[in-house]
Parts: structure tokens; sequence; C-alpha cells
């Protein structure tokens, strides 16, 4: 059946989000700094995988005679075989047709303000589970799956309070996923002694951190450092000029985010080249059965974070 001319179509409302995935991105980056700092990859199962290499440590001996005959063979290096479980997050929103047609009276699309407003809720709420201190879980039937947070990765540079402990993995030493979360300790204040030890831990393992991610309180207490001291930094660029905050370590330089999606007791020191957030699906939509005078429609996410070296980053744990 033909349209009748000059009739009001989806095809000519330029506030539909078409493509989520890039509203999704440009949603204020820097309100989610994991999301802006980490990057991406495409996860092909629900339990994804990666390696991680471990070399062998110096051998300050190794010194060998001219000719020698019969060399012996070294321990091979192997990778080591690490994972996590993705998980989904959405956001489901319901409006009514009477609703829709008075935004398009007044030149809104309610249902596309409410899928930007939805879709920007749904960022938060991952930036946040990214951050938090669980372990990944399978799910079963009637069980969600879980992906295993930062902290329950971070093993070698960290920094406890008193009774706390490192995650355990599935697999032998650091082989396989998170199976448990890191134990909480005994919280005390964060001092410049602390994060430059972990800051050297780091670059000791062969890392170059440059992000550190804590909450307000922390950001305020590294500002009032003494020591190699916080500066400001303009940034610039085509649109911006900025003052970043950074530390300026013995290692290089640090820019200290404040990040309101985490525990406010964890200060992480990360090398963003080595995180990822693996997406089996990116972040779509799709309109549900319609129930009586209002539309709905769904916005989802399946994702998971990868940790590609857990020696790249730190933790100070149990910060009050």
């Amino acid at each position: 059946m033909a349209v009748t001319a000059n009739t009001q179509e989806t095809y000519g409302v330029t506030t539909i989000l078409e493509d989520l995935n890039e509203a999704f991105n440009s949603i204020t980056p820097t309100d989610t700094p994991i999301i802006k700092a980490a990057g991406t990859r495409k996860a092909d199962n629900t339990y994804f995988e990666w390696t991680e290499t471990d070399l062998a440590a110096v051998n300050e001996s190794n010194r060998v005679i001219e000719g020698e005959a019969a060399p012996a063979n070294d321990v091979a290096t192997n990778d080591v075989r690490k994972g996590n479980y993705t998980q989904i997050s959405d956001k489901t929103v319901e409006v009514s047709h009477t609703s829709n047609a008075v935004s398009a009276a007044g030149q809104r699309q309610k249902m596309a303000t409410q899928k930007a407003h939805k879709l920007k809720e749904l960022k938060r709420d991952m930036a946040q589970m990214l951050m938090n201190n669980v372990a990944a879980a399978a799910g079963a039937s009637g069980t969600a799956r879980a992906s295993a947070g930062l902290p329950a990765f971070i093993t070698s540079n960290v920094a406890r309070g008193s009774g706390g402990a490192n995650g355990t993995t599935s697999g032998t030493g650091e082989a396989g996923y998170p199976n448990a979360a890191a134990t909480d300790g005994t919280q005390r204040a964060i001092t410049e002694t602390i994060l430059k030890t972990v800051i050297a831990s780091c670059w000791d393992a062969g890392a170059e951190p440059s992000l550190v991610l804590c909450g307000s309180s922390v950001k305020q207490t590294i500002s009032a450092f003494t020591g190699n001291a916080t500066r400001y930094k303009e940034a610039e660029d085509s649109k911006l000029n900025a003052a970043i905050d950074v530390y300026i370590s013995d290692f290089g330089e640090l820019q200290i985010v404040p990040n309101r999606f985490q525990r406010s007791r964890d200060v992480f020191v990360i090398d963003p080249s080595q995180v990822k957030i693996a997406y089996l699906e990116k972040p779509k939509s799709k309109p549900l059965a319609e129930t009586g005078h209002s539309k709905r429609e769904l916005i989802w996410a399946e994702y998971g974070l990868e940790v590609c070296s857990q020696k790249a980053h730190g933790i100070i744990a149990d910060v009050s």
C-alpha cells in the first residue's frame, strides 16, 4: 500500500540512534576512563582466551666456552593460557504512543531520547563492573554469566592492607580465569611511598604504566604529595586545551584520573596497552513486542575484560 504524501516517517527523523556502537563510543568518553583507555577486540565465544608470555629470569652466568660440543637445552618458554567469560548487560525502554506523538509535535523523538539516556546508563554500568572485584562465572540456565573485574586479575604488583590477599585462578599458576576475587584487607591511608613502590614494581616487571585511576578523595591526597610531586601539564588538542594532573615518577609520567566508577578503596596503576574489552556483541538495539498503547526497545551488549598481562598493572588495595 502506498504512503500518503508528506507522511512523517522514521527515515526523516535524525534523532534515532541508527548506529548505537558509534553513539556508545561518543558518549562522555572521559566519564568512563577505563572504557576510554582500554583497547577492544572481538570475542568469539562466551569464554574467550588469550596467552601471556613470561620470559625466563635473567641468567647472569650465561657464559660458555668457545667450541662447546654439546650445549644443553634450555627450558622451553611456554605461554600461559588465560581467559574470562563474557556477560550481558541491558536496558529496556518503554514509551507510550502518546508520549511519542507529543514529542514529535515538539520536534523531538521521545523513544530516541530515552534510548540515548539508557545507552549512557549502560556504559556507566559496564565501566563499574569492569572495575569491580568479582570473579568470573560460567553461569547456567537461569544464572547470569559474570566477567571477572580488574582487581581479580592483578596478583604481581600489589600493595594490600593487613589480611588482604590476591585472587586465584582456575588453572595451574596464573593459567585459566579468576575463579575467586581478591580478599579485602584492613583499610589504611595511601602514601606516596606506597604509590612509588607499586610503580617501581610494575617497571621491574617490564611494564610501562601511564595511568592511575582512583576515587575522588585519593585524587586529592595524591595532588598533595610533596616528593616528585604532581604537576599540571597543558594538553593541546585542535579543539581543547585542558590541564591534566600527572605524577612525575622515577619511571615516567602517570596521568592521575579520578574515576567515579570503581570502588573507592582501590587505586589502579595501569598500562593501557595491556588491557582490552572483548565484545561478543557490541551495543545493539531491537524493538520488542508492543504491549497495548506503547512501544518497547531493548539495548544490550555482551562483553568481557581481557587483561593481556596482569604484570603490566598494579593495585593499591584497601585504601581508606
